[in-house]
């Protein structure tokens, strides 16, 4: 059954389903001010200063090192130097002091609230190894025999920062994607005052019914309607749309995109939070907030792994005591297991793919409204589209041109299109649409008043006329395809000169040519493809013939759709329904994934999980194999950053000591951040593995 609505879903998170404050299942410490709310979805700023502040803390830490080093006895002996002088165990303590306390001071906060909220992670595992490397080494400098640890701590904790300060960089760009989005709308707009003149005024001051000038080559300041000129449009970086858009008066315009070649006025029908552009980047916050059922897992595989770490820290300390080794060394093994295992490419590994998947969806006119949705798409077994204005253009027009004399296919219809030009009934229109050249003269025009047109071309009397007509005239048709046109539902009209036949003309809602493509992908995936539609069986057994559908439902009401839905899901489907999301509503909740199609600039489809903002039917598999493409992701990184721990957590407490293979807390602190770096790339070949709308010619 479906899940239980959108309402669970607004900016703020839900009982169910609450923001969770960082991206990795903990709150990252704000490092300026450690009592501060660090909220890692929404507020760029915010974040933009907490990255600030981890470099501007690595790179103080990195120089406070250098002394660190330099006054370490352990580096002292390997690089055979000596720096001895009165006071230097105090003054390396002093520096070392400081970077404990500059450096270390984001997890020492961190975790903190993580104790306090008794979720004991990843920020709660660095403090517990820096805290005990630095209190053990201070004894030491205060007479307890021993050895300091002082050059591990300080690399340690510059390895830690930096490996944070590229985590928090890697999911600002997912952010900095919505920025990008927010700065295509223009400062400016030439508003045209009421006696034609034009003024600048800011685009925040813009009312709906305003008409602004949008010169060759600027952008578009606010969703509109063309009302003068014409132009090619291109509005790639909202929809994904490759080629730019012919615009023309009547045609609506989004805020963004760029001006081709004309100037165009628009007359303003959107603005602020309203516009498709607002709606989109409010749309990508949400779904980038709102919790991932993979991220849960994460977070939980995160808390085991920090109680192991602790277990094995104090097990590996016990051991190597038990063994007769000092407790200088026993309390280094400890410290590099607990670093180790830090479960920081963890908290990284679920949240950079849904950024960058969710950025990479928004760009391409596949808006998510619902993450959970999304992540269930990878599960579907079977996709049930609406058929008119989905699979079919949703408009009138000529699907056969069959002769009945000699006269070719292009005769017949060029007469016919001159005929039905000067009607305006939705027949006439699908014919004249159908015809790409130029038409002849017609003179004596007249309409046949429920039968058809007739007037003269090129000096024959010619008509266009129903099978009605044709029948009144005792005038007989008998071809296979005329027959078979018929059966299939399609509107028949005849092309007669005087009372003789030229040709037959079958017309019907057009399959869109995108239609019988984005059938053969889905069900190459595996998927079995359905069509629901309120339209004559016949009708629909032509489209389901023509597309190559697994199976079709005719003459279903519009009520009736939500429980066709529910008696596939009946059969142990997963089941997506896609619609226009007007008469579809009550099917697009009831389905497993709800996607309504062709919403152009029209986003907050309320019924939908998912909404494809171009009436492309390939879309539906683009998301469908991004959906898939970014569980994959997701698996990876997660395998990775729990993997990798079954070789180190045994290295670090020191199995292979007796070949001489040791790691130091620093080396594990490397290893571990290496392993950071890995999944952030990881999540960025995303981009390469999926074959979105953006990258069709």
């Amino acid at each position: 059954m479906h899940h239980a609505g959108h309402e669970e879903h607004g900016a703020g998170g839900s009982p169910r389903h609450p923001p969770h404050a960082g991206h990795s299942g903990h709150a990252h410490p704000s490092p300026g001010k450690p009592s501060g709310k660090h909220e890692h979805h929404g507020h760029q700023h915010g974040h933009a200063h907490h990255v600030a502040e981890f470099r501007r803390r690595f790179w103080v830490s990195l120089i406070l090192t250098l002394p660190i080093l330099l006054l370490s006895p352990a580096i002292q002996s390997w690089f055979r130097f000596s720096l001895d002088f009165p006071g230097r165990m105090l003054l390396l303590w002093g520096f070392a002091s400081a970077v404990y306390v500059y450096g270390g001071w984001p997890f020492l906060v961190g975790a903190r609230r993580e104790l306090l909220k008794r979720t004991p992670g990843m920020m709660t595992l660095i403090a517990l190894a820096i805290t005990v490397a630095y209190a053990y080494s201070t004894t030491v400098v205060f007479g307890f025999p021993g050895k300091i640890f002082f050059w591990e701590l300080a690399t340690l904790i510059d390895v830690m920062l930096l490996g944070h300060w590229i985590e928090m960089k890697s999911v600002l760009g997912a952010s900095r994607a919505l920025e990008k989005l927010a700065a295509l709308i223009p400062k400016e707009a030439h508003r045209l005052r009421p006696d034609g003149s034009v003024e600048n005024v800011p685009v925040h001051a813009l009312q709906p019914g305003d008409r602004v000038l949008v010169k060759p080559g600027e952008r578009i300041p606010v969703d509109g309607v063309v009302v003068e000129g014409r132009s090619s449009v291109n509005e790639a970086m909202l929809t994904g749309e490759s080629r730019p858009v012919e615009k023309k008066p009547g045609d609506e315009v989004i805020g963004g995109a760029i001006n081709g070649e004309g100037a165009l006025v628009v007359e303003v029908q959107r603005t602020g939070k309203d516009t498709y552009l607002a709606q989109v980047i409010e749309l990508v916050k949400q779904a980038q907030a709102s919790r991932s059922r993979t991220q849960d897992l994460a977070n939980r595989v995160a808390f085991w792994l920090t109680l192991i770490a602790i277990g094995v820290g104090l097990l590996t300390l016990g051991v190597w005591l038990a063994l007769g080794k000092d407790f200088a060394f026993a309390m280094e093994r400890m410290v590099t297991v607990m670093v180790i295992t830090c479960p920081h490419a963890l908290g990284l590994a679920v949240p950079l793919v849904v950024a960058v998947s969710t950025t990479m969806a928004a760009g391409n006119g596949l808006l998510i409204r619902d993450r959970s949705a999304f992540e269930r798409a990878r599960i579907l077994k079977a996709v049930m589209f609406d058929k008119t204005g989905t699979l079919t253009e949703g408009r009138f027009g000529v699907t056969d041109v069959i002769p009945l004399s000699d006269r070719p296919e292009e005769e017949i219809l060029r007469i016919a299109a001159a005929l039905e030009s000067s009607s305006e009934h939705p027949i006439a229109r699908g014919i004249v649409e159908s015809f790409d050249g130029s038409v002849p003269k017609v003179e004596g025009f007249r309409a046949i008043p429920g039968k058809g047109v007739e007037g003269q071309v090129e000096g024959r009397t010619c008509r266009v006329v129903s099978p009605g007509y044709l029948r009144e005239r005792g005038i007989t048709v008998e071809h296979p395809d005329v027959q078979r046109v018929m059966e299939e539902g399609k509107t028949v009209v005849f092309l007669l000169e005087e009372d003789s036949p030229l040709g037959a003309i079958a017309l019907a809602d057009r399959i869109r040519p995108e239609s019988r493509e984005a059938v053969k992908r889905l069900k190459a995936m595996g998927l079995e493809v359905m069509m629901l539609t309120g339209d004559a069986r016949a009708v629909a057994a032509w489209v389901s013939r023509e597309l190559g559908l697994d199976r079709y439902f005719a003459e279903v009401l519009p009520h009736e759709k939500a429980e066709k839905v529910r008696e596939v899901q009946q059969q142990g489907r997963t089941v997506a329904m896609v619609g226009d999301g007007v008469n579809d509503a009550p099917a697009l909740v009831q389905a497993d994934v709800g996607i309504a199609i062709g919403a152009g600039t029209d986003v907050a489809v309320e019924s939908a999980d998912i909404v494809l903002v171009r009436d492309d039917p390939r879309d539906v598999v683009a998301l469908l194999a991004l959906s898939r493409a970014t569980y994959r992701k997701m698996q990876e990184n997660l395998l990775w950053a729990t993997g990798y721990n079954l070789v180190a957590i045994p290295l670090a407490a020191g199995v292979l000591a007796f070949r001489g293979i040791l790691l130091s807390p620093a080396v594990g602190a490397l290893l571990m951040s290496l392993s950071t770096v890995v999944v952030a790339i990881n999540a960025q070949l995303l981009w390469k593995q999926v074959d979105l709308p953006s990258q069709r010619t």
